[in-house]
């Protein structure tokens, strides 16, 4: 269920004309690394990665869309950041990609 959440996020990210080439190999660089992150978790942390993901998947899709409604992409994205909080402490590596990636969005302008 995550993989084929990320992976329709990356394909997402390949579809949309409006993102920079560097900026869309960053994005699909930090997705890759997130679903390597999502795969060391054991199955209860897991349930919790699914949540990150589903953020994710909106924020991508809110962000990626032709007309945006800036409300929704807030939302997404601080639903997102607030679904990784907890999560912080025991595993550094998955906040610093979650991290980046709202960053990444943020510095491009989506």
């Amino acid at each position: 269920m995550i993989d084929e959440t990320i992976e329709k996020i990356e394909d997402t990210i390949e579809s949309v004309d409006n993102i920079e080439t560097d900026s869309r190999a960053e994005l699909l660089g930090l997705l890759s690394r997130l679903k390597s992150e999502i795969a060391t978790l054991p199955n209860p942390q897991g349930e919790h990665a699914k949540s990150i993901t589903k953020f994710m998947d909106v924020s991508a899709h809110e962000a990626t869309r032709q007309t945006k409604n800036p409300d929704l992409l807030d939302l997404s994205l601080k639903g997102l950041s607030s679904s990784v909080k907890d999560f912080e402490a025991d595993h550094p590596k998955l906040a610093e990609i979650v991290d980046s990636i709202c960053r990444m969005l943020s510095g491009i302008g989506i």
